[in-house]
């Protein structure tokens, strides 16, 4: 598994996953309207997958570890690809919420498998850079996947968003079936799971870190689309466009961070941080202006697109070993993270409106902020 090719159709599954967890956030208010439910409770199409994710992710994984790596992998996209096609049939939201959070439980099994690969391809110096391959699925799916399903939604419905969705997952299932090669487990069981790792105060620093971090993100950006409906005017397709942009730029932003992460952590962690801050104070200032939004998404989707993987970074590189539990424990922690930043945007927005919505996110970034000194204290 030493090949970059190996890396990029396993990213190619993770960009089917991921539109399917994210694709929801670009139809939200769609679904609104066509169940008549608030955005709060719309939210937890993406909080509810995320918090399967966050519950299960290392047990799930544990069950299933006797099973080939490969065929895992092609059963998760499988499911998903199921799952989205029954979602499009259903004309009740609790059963749209039940269906959603099945292939939720096979979500971290793809992930853990596919991040454990390509640290365990890469010489240390090059893991970051061989991890960022790997999220390069995600990025892909915020600059096709959300876009598209948004734009399918408003072209025809929120329901061929699904089934968009399932045909990116067959893609990416018959990619993982054609072009990657059987996937040896390296490590025995009892190693993979050394649950010992869970004493380490480096490894809890470093999910604290991922967790605000990735709060921060999803807290504004799970109701990105109705922020853009409802403060900055912009319709359907323009929507669409811009998250179609958010996603682009985000493809360099994912490499600046891969290449840096692996030489300054702290720092780039740090000014990370910094600027996704700043990014959020101009959306407050600027977000009922139609032309300086358009540049600020730009901004904001170059910066947005690294958290994911300096998280994983910060989280897999405080313990050594171990790295499909590691990893595991990160999806785990990463997903409870946007269900918590959604669940704090809804509330955010219930109580102080969806156009100061930026103000959760101002707060988790201190807090993530904070948590990146005491790990730079405690590794003196």
């Amino acid at each position: 598994m030493k090949s970059k090719r190996n890396l990029y159709v396993l990213a190619l599954g993770v960009f089917g996953i991921t539109t399917t967890e994210f694709g929801v956030i670009g139809i939200l208010p769609e679904i609104t309207s066509s169940f008549n439910i608030s955005i709060e409770k719309a939210g937890w199409l993406l909080s509810a997958f995320a918090l399967i994710v966050a519950l299960f992710g290392p047990f799930m994984l544990m069950a299933l570890s006797s099973f080939k790596r490969k065929r895992l992998l092609i059963a998760s996209l499988f499911i998903f690809a199921a799952a989205n096609i029954i979602s499009a049939y259903i004309g009740n939201f609790y059963g749209l919420l039940v269906v959603r959070m099945i292939p939720a439980f096979f979500h971290p099994v793809y992930w853990s498998i596919a991040l454990s690969v390509a640290e365990k391809a890469s010489a240390s110096t090059d893991k970051s850079r061989a991890v960022s391959i790997i999220f390069s699925g995600l990025t892909l799916a915020t600059v096709l996947g959300v876009p598209l399903a948004t734009l399918m939604s408003d072209l025809f419905s929120w329901q061929s968003s699904f089934l968009l969705t399932a045909f990116i997952n067959l893609v990416a299932l018959a990619g993982v079936q054609l072009l990657l090669p059987d996937i040896e487990k390296e490590t025995e069981a009892s190693l993979i799971f050394n649950i010992n790792i869970l004493r380490s105060r480096y490894l809890w620093i470093g999910l604290c870190t991922a967790f605000f971090t990735i709060a921060a993100m999803y807290s504004t950006y799970g109701y990105m689309a109705d922020f853009l409906k409802n403060i900055t005017q912009m319709n359907g397709k323009q929507i669409s466009i811009m998250l179609f942009m958010f996603g682009v730029v985000g493809i360099f932003g994912n490499k600046i961070a891969g290449k840096y992460m692996s030489r300054f952590p702290f720092q780039t962690t740090l000014i990370f941080l910094i600027f996704l801050a700043v990014i959020h104070l101009f959306i407050y200032y600027y977000g009922n202006s139609f032309v300086p939004m358009i540049w600020i998404i730009g901004f904001w989707g170059l910066i947005h697109s690294g958290g994911f993987l300096i998280s994983n970074i910060n989280v897999t590189s405080s313990v050594p070993g171990s790295s499909e539990f590691i990893n595991s424990i990160f999806t785990s922690c990463g997903n409870f993270a946007v269900t918590a930043g959604t669940l704090w945007g809804g509330f955010w927005i219930a109580h102080f409106g969806i156009e100061n919505i930026i103000g959760s996110s101002i707060i988790t970034i201190i807090l993530a902020v904070i948590m990146v000194f005491i790990r730079k204290m405690l590794m003196k």
